[in-house]
């Protein structure tokens, strides 16, 4: 029987130690906690404080002694090699611990830091959980990052083995990695004792005498390492994300109040129970890998996909549904720009109706703001819920969700309401605040806040930098964790997450929302992905400009769709909003998890120097935005690359 979700929220703020503690029972510890949460210090909250327990234990171990070791846990599937496989819960748990002697025998042990720069391989999977099994803190890096970038957390991390391969394989390129790996270990200062490599049939790496080790030569040497038991409140990884100074921030994710929340969350969010197949279509370089590909998943006692693929081109934009009828995946989790490249590909949705999806019941989207018209489309095509939900690197599950394992209205989950990714999850209390704090009226837009203490499995701080923690995220609302971004509450408590705060406008004093702006562009019958960005003007202090990527077989004159879209937005927003010019590209710049790089196309019309982001999923994509910006009369000057 389902719970109430409003039962079970209130209960989450009104008594987190008491609703926690619960919950935390799914879960194996080797020593009980002596307090739910410490709040000692605040506003440095820690989770099951004096308790101990193993991630990869709970992750493996425990299932395999609960007598489903011969249940799949992992499944790879790679039509970039044309490789399928998979492992049950036995099988996974002796390759880790057999991967966790070769890190010990390299001198891996609690507390230490393991850098793993990998492909989407099932290897990264066995490192990622091999470090947990020690107690040791593995820090991922996406495979193909440029060396400098690797190079600074490198230095920051501090790294005892690094963990890598030759190559990692892209649709029609493969990316050499071990000379971006040697590069980067060049410009570090500090210097890994050891780096394991993971030979790939594909290109074979040179190795360095007397640093470089060879996995499958380690494994065959490396005995069967047991798990190391730590305290709740040490760390489990680093996850690095983008910093406004330049400098990445080292997210911090614990033990305990992770693998707490993480495998409740499966239930209570997605409603996949064990034994059931869930697919993440992520990267294990970015959050959702580490929550939803990897940890999640195997806490719970699911099978979980690793895709290595993308969406459209291996072979085609009907990837997705051959994975889903072919490994019977109940819920598929991916980013919303996955499903607008489908769309542009497969109108239509012919290429759906070539499988059985019968397995399917739930699509969840996350990672950058779903537009109405996608959401709508993907309804309408796969004939099952399309649930958006909101969360960050920082936060590692959802803020906020349509909680498909609780009951909402009339006994299901709440109804949709598109661009909102519905209501605050379980112990999360989001606020709306004006710059003094104080909250906004109901619908009007305000910094998106959440009130501490957080949950568990969210970052209790930054890696060795505590005072930068501090000022990121507490500092501007005292009481609150700052998540830069700005949405707004409406009167049924749906939170709607319209931009982030950077990407308010201020037009003629009035402040508005470029997230408004594209839902009205996305909806125009041509235009398959969008984005809008402020541009500093003389006169009004910011006007809006929009950019238009359109679906495959559209052949109107450019000129013609951005009447029609200037028109729908002075229609839909009003003449406020100055929205009088859109541009018609080939493709937006975006990051390799799929985020639109509005910051990065605002500088280059403002021709101000920026520095190439390190996430960019195709530095070639800037040149082809400034040539389109300098047609239309921006950018006039060209690009300005910083240097490194």
């Amino acid at each position: 029987m389902k719970l109430l979700y409003a039962h079970q929220h209130a209960s989450s703020l009104r008594d987190p130690e008491g609703y926690w503690g619960e919950v935390a029972k799914k879960i194996t510890w080797a020593r009980p906690w002596t307090r739910v949460l410490d709040t000692s210090r605040p506003p440095f909250y820690r989770w099951f404080a004096g308790g101990e327990l193993n991630t990869c234990y709970n992750a493996l171990d425990r299932h395999v002694e609960a007598g489903r070791g011969g249940q799949v846990a992992l499944i790879y599937d790679s039509p970039v090699t044309n490789t399928i496989g998979s492992w049950t819960y036995g099988e996974l748990r002796d390759w880790v611990a057999r991967f966790a002697g070769v890190l010990a025998d390299l001198g891996v042990a609690k507390g230490d830091r393991v850098i793993l720069y990998m492909p989407m391989v099932p290897d990264a999977v066995v490192a990622m959980l091999a470090c947990a099994r020690l107690g040791a803190i593995h820090s991922v890096v996406f495979g193909g990052f440029a060396a400098n970038e690797l190079a600074v957390r490198i230095d920051d991390c501090q790294p005892k083995v690094i963990v890598s391969a030759s190559c990692g394989i892209e649709v029609n390129r493969i990316i050499a990695y071990k000379p971006l790996l040697d590069g980067a270990i060049a410009l570090a200062r500090h210097k890994p004792g050891a780096c394991v490599i993971l030979q790939r049939p594909q290109q074979k790496a040179e190795m360095v005498a007397g640093r470089d080790r060879d996995w499958d030569a380690e494994m065959q040497k490396a005995k069967s390492a047991p798990c190391t038991n730590v305290a709740a409140t040490d760390p489990l990884y680093i996850l690095y994300t983008s910093g406004t100074t330049g400098q990445p921030k080292g997210v911090v994710r614990d033990n305990g109040g992770h693998a707490v929340a993480l495998c409740d969350s499966m239930k209570t969010i997605y409603d996949v129970e064990p034994g059931e197949v869930f697919w993440a279509a992520s990267d294990v370089g970015w959050v959702v890998g580490h929550s939803y590909i990897v940890y999640a998943p195997l806490l719970a006692g699911c099978t979980t996909v690793l895709f290595e693929g993308k969406p459209v081109g291996t072979p085609d934009a009907g990837v997705f549904w051959r994975i889903i009828a072919q490994h019977k995946v109940k819920a598929l989790f991916t980013a919303p720009t996955a499903f607008r490249a489908i769309r542009r590909d497969d109108p239509k949705g012919e290429l759906i109706r070539k499988y059985d999806l019968s397995s399917f019941k739930t699509l969840f989207l996350a990672g950058e703001r779903c537009d109405p018209p996608t959401l709508q489309w993907a309804q309408e095509m796969l004939k099952v819920p399309v649930i958006d939900h909101w969360w960050q690197t920082e936060t590692g599950w959802s803020i906020v969700a349509n909680c498909m394992g609780l009951q909402g209205d009339g006994g299901k989950p709440f109804p949709v309401k598109p661009g909102s990714p519905t209501k605050a999850a379980m112990g999360w209390d989001v606020q709306a605040l004006a710059a003094d704090g104080t909250e906004v009226k109901r619908g009007d837009i305000g910094a998106l806040c959440c009130k501490l203490p957080l949950p568990p499995g969210t970052l209790p701080t930054l890696w060795n930098a505590e005072e930068r923690f501090r000022k990121a995220y507490l500092d501007d609302f005292p009481g609150y964790y700052k998540t830069g971004d700005a949405g707004y509450i409406d009167e049924d408590g749906y939170v709607f997450v319209m931009t982030r705060v950077d990407d308010v406008i201020n037009v003629a004093g009035h402040r508005l929302s470029t997230g408004a702006m594209e839902e009205v562009l996305a909806a125009h019958n041509d235009v398959a992905e969008c984005a809008v960005i402020g541009v500093a003007d003389e006169m009004k202090g910011q006007v809006p400009l929009g950019f238009l990527v359109l679906k495959a077989g559209v052949n109107r004159p450019h000129e013609e769709i951005v009447r029609e879209v200037v028109a729908l937005v002075r229609q839909r927003i009003g003449p406020v909003a100055f929205f009088k010019q859109a541009i018609v590209v080939k493709r937006l710049p975006k990051t390799r998890s799929g985020k639109i790089l509005r910051a990065t196309m605002q500088r280059i019309a403002e021709n101000q120097e920026f520095k190439q982001p390190a996430t960019i999923d195709d530095p070639a994509i800037l040149g082809e935005i400034a040539e389109s910006l300098q047609g239309a009369g921006y950018a006039r000057e060209g690009l300005k690359v910083a240097a490194g």
